[in-house]
């Protein structure tokens, strides 16, 4: 663990913009049901700033990246709604949880100095508490975006300062000294009662299971950073000298040149929200997904001076690179996956069409039922003679967000998920992951981890906290319903099984074995969740829209274009 008990300033001044105002409606993005009242008075939701192109680009040629995100120049001001109120402002019923969900996340503040700086794991006391006492970045991420859409900002401007303050701290492990970019996995508040001081101990790794640093961290410190800016209009927080400073040292560690052949991540075991050993080492999708979309919050939050402009004309070139590959290698349809159960082995040669040399035997037999007609997704993995074809739900669904995936695929990934709704969605929503480790695979794979045992925790366990990403995805693909359905199924459950962490069983049905209960992060699901299908042009935190100068020509099946 690593300590600092130096307070960061708090600078509350929001600068206002010049850029020009134009209306922008977010309903094109929504198949309204006729049922529900869907109209909004006009407000700042839904304005947008037109752009004028980034300073970076002007010497770029016509084929170069540009950004073009639509979605991201519409800010969407949080408002407060749900919370001691019988209806929401848009028409909708309040559902009865909703006043217990935020009651219980307030209770999951934690205060440093008298100044809330994010919310514990859990509440659960029946359990030893481990490290769920503590705020861990990925976990904040929801709660973070409750606090924003309900018009309370100052909690994330907080976190947001804390967490970048630990990210200056020097960090060793045993005798290795830590890239100087990594931010925490996690930090937590230690009360002096003696010398009535308080101290922040932040958890870089050296104390996770496996003793892995977090990747993903830096990741969601920029996504929820844009969020930020996105939400409340105030440019000044990501202007800031120490904001650019740590956006370049995590874009550092990532842009690093090294032995690499391809524009991808290479990771280790647990270094994300599967924190435990479940074979996503080497290119695991969530990280590269995550990594996109951190790339282009970069593009919209890094200054034009000498330092940044540098840092923009890297990323640009790595998000041409990155979306090709992913798009190239990773995304698997029914065509794509006969042309793999016909290819040839042992090409040598640059015109090889089995690149990475994948033996058609090694294809899991699950995959060819799996596979609807029209359908597809991105695998968990791609590397040497190695493609893992298990569906990972965070991966995918970040992948529609940041438009790694195009409209194309993102339609692609919605026809999956309904379906295979019993295999995804279940009784509870939503898998971490498809298929589970079973057997044998499971022994050798996982180490034979007690925890992660068939169709439970990360090996195919039900996480109710993803709910807000299947609801963003839905809505960005205009197909809503699916996110209701999906809620409406977790509503018959989560209050009165006390908000678990997770649940086990192939369809989700039991309440995790070791799940905590009042798990903070599946309280900010839900809750984000439901305010997103109220409003949807919160959408806007969290989406990016595509760029079509990254688009790569390619043939696929039909299923792209249903």
């Amino acid at each position: 663990m690593f300590t600092i008990s130096a307070d960061v300033s708090q600078n509350g001044s929001v600068r206002s913009t010049d850029a020009e105002i134009e209306e922008y409606d977010f309903s094109r993005l929504l198949d309204k049901p006729r049922s529900l009242n869907m109209e909004r008075q006009r407000s700042f939701d839904e304005l947008s700033i037109g752009m004028s192109p980034h300073p970076a680009f002007r010497n770029i040629d016509s084929n170069s990246f540009r950004f073009m995100d639509h979605s991201d120049a519409v800010f969407s001001p949080g408002r407060r709604s749900g919370f001691n109120t019988p209806r929401s402002q848009n028409g909708f019923e309040t559902h009865p949880m909703v006043a217990d969900a935020w009651e219980t996340l307030r209770r999951a503040l934690v205060h440093f100095r008298g100044q809330p700086v994010g919310t514990i794991a859990a509440l659960d006391n029946s359990d030893e508490k481990l490290n769920y006492d503590q705020v861990f970045v990925r976990d904040f991420v929801p709660s973070a975006l409750a606090f924003l859409m309900n018009g309370e900002p100052e909690i994330v401007k907080n976190f947001i300062l804390k967490t970048l303050r630990l990210q200056s701290w020097e960090k060793k492990i045993d005798r290795f000294q830590l890239g100087e970019g990594v931010m925490p996995a996690s930090f937590k508040v230690l009360h002096d009662p003696i010398r009535n001081t308080e101290t922040l101990m932040a958890d870089f790794g050296e104390s996770a299971i496996g003793r892995v640093a977090p990747v993903d961290s830096g990741f969601w410190w920029i996504i929820l950073l844009r969020a930020y800016t996105k939400s409340t209009g105030d440019t000044s927080l990501a202007e800031r000298p120490e904001c650019q400073k740590g956006m370049r040292l995590i874009l550092s560690l990532c842009l690093s040149e090294g032995f690499d052949t391809f524009p991808t991540l290479l990771c280790a075991d647990g270094c994300s929200m599967i924190d435990r050993r479940m074979g996503v080492y080497g290119y695991p999708i969530e990280i590269q997904a995550l990594f996109f979309m951190a790339l282009r919050c970069a593009l919209l939050l890094l200054k034009q001076d000498a330092e940044g402009k540098e840092f923009v004309e890297r990323v640009v070139k790595r998000l041409h690179a990155l979306s090709y590959h992913m798009r190239s290698y990773f995304w698997i349809d029914l065509k794509q996956l006969n042309d793999i159960y016909r290819y040839k082995t042992e090409e040598y040669s640059h015109t090889a069409v089995n690149k990475f040399n994948v033996i058609p035997d090694s294809l899991p037999e699950w995959i060819f039922d799996f596979m609807p007609k029209h359908g597809g997704y991105f695998i968990g993995n791609v590397g040497p003679s190695n493609m893992d074809f298990r569906w990972f739900c965070l991966g995918n669904c970040i992948a529609i967000l940041s438009s790694l995936a195009t409209p194309e695929q993102s339609t692609a990934i919605m026809d999956l998920i309904e379906s295979r709704w019993e295999e995804l969605i279940g009784e509870m929503p939503l898998k971490v992951c498809y298929p589970a480790l079973e057997s044998h695979e499971w022994r050798i794979i996982t180490g034979c981890d007690p925890k992660n045992t068939r169709w439970s925790y990360h090996n195919g366990g039900s996480w109710p906290v993803l709910l807000w990403l299947l609801t963003a995805a839905c809505i960005k693909t205009g197909r809503p319903q699916i996110a209701r359905r999906a809620i409406e199924l977790a509503e018959t459950r989560l209050l009165k099984d006390s908000w678990p962490e997770y649940y086990d069983g192939k369809l989700g049905r039991y309440v995790g074995k070791q799940a905590r209960k009042f798990q903070t992060w599946s309280i900010a699901g839900y809750l984000v969740a439901k305010m997103m299908l109220e409003d949807p042009s919160h959408l806007g935190m969290v989406a990016l829209e595509e760029d079509k100068q990254m688009k790569p020509v390619m043939k696929r099946s039909s299923s792209w274009t249903v």
